[in-house]
């Protein structure tokens, strides 16, 4: 059984939709070892690939082939992660310091703090 990347990685739930998983794929996203590889690449048992998705870069390990999507807890049968603890890490600390908050039961902001808000992130 032949399963093109595009089409495994969008079974797998890596990606929402099948056309999300091509157009990383044609824009450098996805690679293996370390090469960028196009959408109708075939996957194989075993391989390795690098999947940049926002900030984060997902190491992911074949594990086996399948051509329809499969529900979130039958994924690891298929899939395994082989993220680095750093790079999880990573990703938490700049959520952490890029959400805004604001004290609970104040309420939104009206025009004039949104406008301060907005030059204070700004300038």
């Amino acid at each position: 059984m032949e399963v093109r990347i595009d089409k495994w990685l969008w079974a797998v739930r890596v990606y929402k939709t099948r056309n999300m998983a091509a157009e990383a794929c044609k824009t450098g996203k996805v690679k293996l070892d370390g090469k960028n590889i196009k959408p109708s690449h075939n996957v194989k048992i075993g391989e390795e690939y690098e999947v940049k998705i926002d900030v984060l870069e997902k190491k992911l390990k074949v594990l086996a082939l399948l051509e329809n999507r499969v529900s979130a807890k039958l994924v690891p049968d298929y899939m395994q992660d082989l993220t680095p603890v750093e790079e999880i890490e990573r990703l938490r600390l700049i959520k952490k310091q890029s959400f805004e908050r604001r004290e609970r039961g104040i309420g939104r902001p009206t025009k004039k703090d949104r406008r301060e808000i907005e030059e204070f992130k700004y300038l």
